[in-house]
């Protein structure tokens, strides 16, 4: 068999399985909130999240695209498949890593740092598209500051209209409003996160000369919208403590701002075809959700250590996929 033929069926796996993993990863960011406040059961939130994200992976392709093409041209990519497989094999990894000691880290960062630091240890440093890598960073910088600062605008909000209202009948409302903020949650989850790995199976395909434009086969679509609905069946029950829990105090009414929050702000990204760490986001809405109530109330050591997490996983990440593609190169 054509060793670029194994090269690529070698990346969908891996691919669909950093798929799968990011799913259970990051079901936290869908379900957290609902699931610490009893809006739903465990089984109800997977259910739920799990169903969403398929439909929200399904709906939109825009933010594969830039994955494509904006971080390197798959086109002219020297040993592109090599590249691939081995940006795939360390976001893995760090992704299984974190997950371990639960740690909500980002799925994002760590597949595109992963493909930059691949693509420079085949390559050298001019490799990189600048402009479109740079375009990717800044959103994925940007986003939990504005998810944090969306937080804490809705969550002000929710005080001020409701500061007369029964706490017994508001917190009862609050519940069932999760249900929906859970689920437009998710769904804004697969429009993302589940992009990403299209975009990382169609470059795959563009490399290996099996595919020649940007556009997303359709089967590519399906097979990556099974594996991150798959994956949250499976739940992160270990960075859902985190995030439900550990950063704050959650109640009804903060579950549901910062769900409403988050949604907005992951929602807004896909419509601009930019990628964001749905990890990030949340863990920044439910700050400033906590911050619109009480400073003191926020858990400001355990948000350092998510905050030290988002920094150094695009370059450990980066640092690990060249290590394993020079592995690679060993045997291919």
């Amino acid at each position: 068999m054509d060793m670029i033929l194994v090269l690529t069926i070698f990346i969908v796996v891996f691919a669909l399985a950093f798929d799968f993993i990011n799913g259970f990863h990051d079901t936290a960011n869908a379900i957290a909130t609902s699931v610490s406040t009893r809006a739903l059961t465990p089984r109800q939130a997977i259910i739920l999240a799990a169903t969403m994200n398929f439909i929200g992976a399904l709906t939109f392709t825009g933010v594969a695209k830039t994955i494509t093409k904006d971080i390197v041209d798959p086109f002219t990519l020297e040993n592109g498949s090599l590249v691939i497989l081995a940006a795939l094999v360390a976001a893995i990894a760090w992704n299984l890593i974190t997950w371990y000691y639960g740690i909500p880290s980002s799925s994002s960062h760590a597949l595109i740092g992963s493909v930059a630091g691949a693509a420079i240890s085949a390559a050298g440093w001019d490799v990189i598209h600048y402009q479109g890598f740079l375009k990717i960073l800044e959103s994925l910088i940007i986003s939990p500051f504005l998810a944090m600062g969306v937080g804490f605008v809705i969550m002000s909000l929710f005080r001020f209209l409701f500061k007369d209202a029964n706490l017994t009948r508001t917190t009862k409302g609050f519940r069932l409003f999760q249900v929906v903020t859970a689920a437009l949650q998710a769904y804004t989850h697969g429009t993302n996160d589940a992009q990403k790995t299209m975009g990382i199976i169609t470059m795959a395909l563009i490399a290996a000369e099996m595919h020649h434009s940007d556009v997303v086969p359709e089967w590519v679509r399906i097979s990556a919208a099974l594996a991150m609905g798959l994956g949250t069946a499976v739940g992160g029950w270990k960075i859902i403590k985190t995030v439900g829990g550990k950063i704050m105090k959650i109640r009804p009414v903060n579950g549901a701002a910062a769900d409403l929050s988050s949604a907005l702000v992951i929602f807004s990204a896909t419509l601009l075809h930019l990628p964001v760490s749905t990890t990030h986001v949340i863990s920044s809405a439910i700050m400033g959700v906590g911050a619109a109530q009480r400073v003191k109330g926020v858990k400001w050591g355990v948000a350092r250590r998510i905050v030290l997490t988002w920094i150094i996983t695009l370059p450990v990440s980066a640092l690990i996929a060249g290590f394993v593609y020079q592995v690679l190169r060993l045997f291919f």
